[in-house]
């Protein structure tokens, strides 16, 4: 049934740093590996020569340039270094493997990639997702933002990588040990990204590039979109002053179709809930072939589509570089980093959501039963009766929705350097920025939007689950075309507003002292101060009108427009199932909602929430500030000896970190309580907001050791312990305390963050042996074990809020108990208060009574949500293999990496959803290979990437994404010095993507790939 091209693993090895292959146009300079102020490591990776070139003893120089350089300068970072370090270099000034970043740092050992929207985006390493994952910009944290899904307030501290273009970079290191000069935050790894600088290659030079983008997947034709990218870099003075300038403009426009399905939570066979399988004795069970045991779990469907989704994404990057060096022991630099990127998604969409009633099915076997078809059949609507109505049957609804979101990420960063090479080999640097980063919705609609429409009167729905993709399936009541227009009701819609901002101020004073014929080579130290800001912001507006806003006359036959289905999926199994949805109507999304704005008042008279002025963006009614301010030193000794004759290295540090953290968030303010019924109490909301505010602090001391000898010449041994920490996410340390509006007898329930979380932290041991047996040749093999605790859990916590209070318990429910005797019911109470106490009640116009709270009345009590550090730990551990190999002096090389993680936290797909279990999502096995052409002139490769399945997610319920790999390949031709041409193709064969919850029948998604082209030119000076 399943595709088996991407799940059988790679049987090699795979060397690390192979991103550096691709001949794609960038803007780097491959010698760029000189210190910045600021950057991890400085003390540890010497600055390669100005250019990557090979002497040969009395003989002219041989000048490396292209892939065997990028690889050369990323092996020597990997071998130089102290610690496991592994790197991606430019291959040339304006050039550097891929356009993306995310996509080349998948090419390290250990690195695996998140797409969206058909790019990558964000990085998990050795198993740990991108929030676990700190970066950096030359040594600088940088602050985080994205969305999310859009349709919550967004919390993440994952660092988007789409966001940057690879022009302007020089080179990503990936850290993977811990390190006390370097900054904390990332269990899996920091990612330290470098600019290059003008005074590392004195001079004027530059380079230009421009290139077509052709994505195959675009819906409407396929056309060429332009990507143009430039540095210039020049000195003065004796090259004593240098500027810098970058600039980057990408535009793509590509789609992604997928087919969705949602499920149900994962039922026992013996349960009996809505929504689960018919029991012996009901009518239904006939309906169900090999139906699950009592034991068994399953997933029945709740909804399901096929969604269209073109994407438009333009993105901007530039740097400006000041850089000067007064004197030989004074030099300083002023840089300014920007990148927007900008990402519009047309989305249409044909769907239908079941109501769990008339259904037949079929499954397969357990312990875990996956669904072979499901089935559900509807009452035909009554004759003449049309939507929307009250008081006929309209019948069951087919969805033919639509969205329309534009999100702009901005990041800015301002930052300074000063440094000073003192007297005795002392030297100083200072280095502060200012950096931003913000996201939005660039439109009027919001960052998730819904706007619905549906043609009423299916007869029957199903779905059949024997292919990777599901085949969705209906039939009309008798009578009812679904294929015409003028039957299309308006149906609900709703439109929700994220926002997100970081900001982070920093302040960095590093030193280093060198010795003098010492077994101490040289001390580290320093301190840094980082004042993080963040803002999160989340609304919507609702119009639940599912039965029909309006008739379908108001809408025009001409809005719509027919899209075909089964060509939007084709190369993925089931595409060609002739009982699948063969066509639908999409429509003008704009026109379509200024026309219900006219006709309903949709965003300005919804029917839940507000709007602002003349648009539909939503109001705020979730805004969380927080606040963190970390004070960090650290002191770390570096050594070099002989141990056993053998040089030998040993650096040992300790950083010490203590951050506070203030965190407030917006929220209604109540104004009391009412009892509206026998056993349902609500809170009275004054219509005023306030923002609540909470606070925390914690601190850790982080050890790090780092030890490798040569036991022979060009083999390197290395061994490292380390503490790294990942703080919680946003949401969890939110100050707000957000009651639930209704509440019971017993008293209510409401949930709040807590800023005084601890970081998770991770005891890390590493060891490898690395031989380096050639110029750019060489073998790795790694073990890596995570020992990690703090994990998040909830908890409750009894406790009165803003000091409401309730009825029950007080004088006048006293009163009436004393009246009426112990065992009066509810429904006297509420009525001998109204009758004596007829000023503290309210009559509805239908008589209802509402008994309102009182300041003599007792305090109520809430049960409070809140998340806490459990005692819950978990082990990660794996191997890492690596090769890389040049094959003479042919010109040909290859890399291939393999990795293999495991952790003892697994979640059982066997355990029901009201099973509380906690797993370790990312963890996958992960290899490279790659091989390569360099020499005269031509440059060529083929590399392919491969990921093995993961969990994705946890909860009551797993969600995992299926083993994926792609195929990329891309040449160049320099026919001339400084000029050359070049073409790639991302995804050269097409590969498609699928996720499922706990069967493989329990699809979550199915996307089919498409290759994207590219072809340019490229002008070096």
């Amino acid at each position: 049934m399943r595709r088996t091209a991407t799940r059988s693993p790679l049987h090699f090895f795979v060397g690390v740093s192979a991103m550096a292959i691709a001949a794609v146009p960038g803007t780097a300079f491959a010698q760029d590996t000189a210190p910045a102020a600021g950057r991890p490591e400085s003390s540890e990776v010497p600055p390669p020569p100005a250019a990557a070139s090979t002497a040969e003893p009395e003989s002219e120089a041989i000048v490396v340039t292209g892939i065997r350089a990028s690889l050369r300068a990323s092996m020597d970072i990997k071998r130089d270094s102290i610690g496991v370090v592994d790197a991606i270099s430019a291959e040339d000034i304006g050039k550097f493997p891929d356009t993306n970043l995310a996509e080349s740092l998948q090419r390290i050992t250990g690195v695996s990639i998140q797409r969206d929207n058909g790019e990558g985006s964000f990085v998990t390493v050795r198993g740990f997702g991108p929030e676990f994952n700190m970066v950096t910009l030359n040594g600088r944290q940088m602050p985080t933002s994205s969305l999310g899904d859009g349709a919550s307030p967004p919390s993440s501290r994952s660092f988007d990588f789409a966001n940057l273009a690879s022009e302007g970079i020089a080179a990503v290191e990936v850290y993977k040990t811990g390190r006390a000069s370097v900054a904390s935050g990332g269990i899996g790894s920091t990612i330290n990204i470098r600019t290059p600088r003008p005074l590392d290659r004195p001079g004027f030079r530059g380079s230009i590039a421009a290139k077509g983008v052709l994505d195959s997947s675009r819906n409407d034709g396929n056309p060429i979109t332009p990507e143009i990218s430039g540095i210039i870099s020049d000195t003065f003075a004796d090259n004593r002053i240098g500027i810098l300038v970058t600039g980057a403009y990408q535009k793509r426009k590509a789609s992604v179709n997928q087919a969705n399905v949602g499920w149900r939570d994962g039922y026992l066979g013996s349960e009996n809930n809505w929504g689960s399988l018919a029991q012996v004795g009901d009518p239904r069970y006939v309906n169900i072939t090999n139906r699950p045991g009592p034991n068994d779990v399953y997933e029945v469907p709740q909804n399901a589509s096929y969604d269209l989704n073109d994407i438009d994404r333009e993105r901007i990057n530039g740097q400006l570089v000041l850089q000067f060096k007064p004197t030989d022991s004074l030099s300083g630099a002023i840089d300014y980093t920007y990148s927007q990127n900008t990402v519009e998604v047309r989305n249409s969409n044909v769907g239908v959501w079941f109501n769990h009633g008339d259904t037949s099915s079929e499954w397969t076997d357990g312990p875990v039963a996956g669904p072979v078809f499901y089935t559900e059949r509807f009452t035909a609507p009554d004759p003449g009766c049309v939507a929307p109505s009250g008081t006929c049957n309209i019948g069951k609804d087919l969805s033919y929705s639509g969205a329309l979101t534009a999100n702009r990420s901005i990041n800015k960063s301002l930052g300074a350097n000063l440094s000073w090479k003192g007297l005795g080999g002392l030297t100083l640097t200072v280095d502060a920025h200012h950096s931003t980063a913000e996201s939005k919705p660039s439109n009027k609609y919001g960052s998730s939007v819904a706007v619905g429409n549906a043609i009423f009167g299916v007869a029957n729905q199903t779905i059949n689950f024997d292919n990777d993709l599901p085949v969705i399936s209906y039939n009309m009541a008798p009578g009812i075309d679904p294929l015409n227009a003028s039957l299309i009701t308006p149906t609900g819609n709703a439109f929700r507003n994220a926002y997100f901002k970081d900001r982070i101020n920093q302040g960095q004073l590093i030193g280093r002292y060198d010795f003098d014929n010492s077994v101490v080579d040289s001390l580290d130290f320093g301190v840094s101060y980082i004042d993080n800001k963040i803002r999160s912001a989340y609304g919507f507006i609702q119009n639940d009108t599912w039965g029909g806003a309006g008739p379908a006359s108001d809408i025009p036959d001409d809005i719509f427009q027919l899209q075909s289905l089964p060509d939007r999926f084709d190369g993925v199994s089931g595409a060609d199932d002739p009982s699948m949805i063969q066509s639908f109507y999409t429509f003008d999304f704009e026109r379509m909602v200024d026309l219900i704005q006219d006709l309903y008042g949709t965003c300005s008279n919804p029917l839940t929430g507000s709007s602002q002025a003349n648009s539909c963006l939503a109001q705020f009614t979730v805004d969380r500030r927080t606040k963190e301010r970390t004070f960090a030193p650290y002191l770390q000794i570096n050594s070099q000896f002989d141990l056993l004759d053998h040089p030998a290295h040993l650096v040992a540090g300790m950083r010490y970190e203590k951050t506070k953290v203030t965190s407030s968030a917006l929220v209604p303010v109540p104004s009391g309580t009412r009892w509206v019924a026998d056993n349902e109490f609500g809170i009275i909301y004054s219509g005023d907001s306030d923002f609540t505010t909470f606070k925390g602090s914690y601190s850790n001391w982080l050890p790090s050791i780092d030890f490798d000898m040569s036991p022979m010449r060009d083999v390197k041994l290395r061994a490292s312990y380390s503490h790294t920490i990942t703080r919680a996410d946003y949401a969890s340390l939110q100050g707000g305390r957000t009651l639930d509006s209704l509440f019971r007898v017993g008293g209510g329930t409401g949930s709040q963050g807590n800023p005084g979380l601890l970081p998770y932290l991770s005891k890390n041991f590493d060891l490898s042996a690395e031989w380096y047996y050639g110029p750019a040749s060489y073998v790795s093999v790694g073990y890596f074990h995570k020992s990690v605790s703090n994990f998040l859990s909830t908890t409750q916590i009894s406790s009165d809020a803003f000091g409401l209070r309730t009825p029950i318990g007080g004088p006048r429910y006293e009163a009436a108990i004393a009246a009426l005797g112990p065992n009066a019911s509810a429904t006297d109470i509420r009525q001998y208060i109204a009758t004596n106490y007829p000023g503290t009640v309210q009559i509805q116009p239908n008589g209802q009574i509402f008994v309102l709270s009182l300041p003599e009345d007792p305090l109520l009590n809430f049960q409070i949500t809140t998340p806490f550090n459990s005692d819950q730990k978990a082990r990660l551990y794996g191997f890492e293999f690596a090769v890389q190999h040049n094959f003479w002096d042919t010109g040909f090389g290859t890399i291939l990496n393999y990795t293999i993680v495991r952790g003892d936290a697994e979640y059982d797909n066997s355990l029901p959803w009201n099973v509380s279990q906690f797993a370790l999502t990312g963890l996958s096995d992960s290899a490279n290979a790659v091989l390569f052409y360099d020499k005269n002139g031509i440059q060529a490769r083929v590399a392919y990437n491969w990921r093995d399945q993961y969990l994705a997610g946890t909860g009551p319920n797993p969600y995992y994404i299926e083993a994926y790999g792609q195929v990329d390949a891309s040449a160049s031709w320099e026919f001339r010095k400084g000029f050359q041409v070049f073409g790639e193709v991302i995804n050269l064969t097409g590969e498609s993507r699928r996720g499922h919850r706990r069967s493989d029948r329990n699809v979550t998604f199915a996307s089919p790939g498409y290759a994207r082209y590219a072809a340019g030119f490229r002008f070096t000076f």
